[in-house]
């Protein structure tokens, strides 16, 4: 099995992680933060929007079962990437879209489906940052739908790519 790891913000980060953990291929997923000034951040201090971090997930996925294309199309299809200050009602620099890349063909297929999304006249507000430090959420925050066994207030799938 190949295995990679990619990094999405797509606001709260359990909506965001309950699509992708359902996603064929997926092995793993974490709720966890990114981007930010602060070493070991914890929720309360994210939250608060001034430490830089945005809500992520971690995607672990087998290669040989799913691409990367695929998973870049799910985080479009999830989520508002054209909502500029959050995502739904919650609104902070925590909740902002975007793709964090792991190296320069990661960068590539998010531009080609930002390009993509622009063609069909849509104003993209997701952000391409290159992937730092990913720091795991607290243990509560893991799989918070499975576990509450409800569906996310914040996502939803919409399809907009063939």
């Amino acid at each position: 099995m190949n295995t990679r790891k990619a990094y999405f913000a797509s606001g709260c980060f359990w909506g965001t992680e309950y699509y992708f953990m359902k996603a064929g291929g997926v092995i793993a997923t974490a709720a966890g933060f990114m981007g930010g000034r602060l070493d070991h951040p914890a929720y309360p201090q994210v939250c608060t929007g001034e430490t830089g971090h945005l809500e992520c997930v971690e995607v672990e996925y087998d290669t040989t079962k799913t691409s990367y294309a695929h998973l870049v199309k799910l985080f479009f299809e999830t989520h508002n990437f054209t909502q500029t200050d959050g995502q739904g009602p919650d609104i902070g620099s925590q909740y902002l879209s975007c793709i964090f890349y792991s190296n320069d063909a990661e960068k590539a297929i998010a531009q080609t489906y930002i390009g993509i999304l622009e063609e069909k006249g849509y104003l993209v507000a997701t952000q391409l940052q290159p992937a730092s430090t990913f720091w795991k959420a607290e243990e509560y925050h893991q799989h918070y739908y499975e576990h509450k066994g409800t569906q996310p207030y914040c996502h939803s799938y919409r399809k907009l790519f063939d």
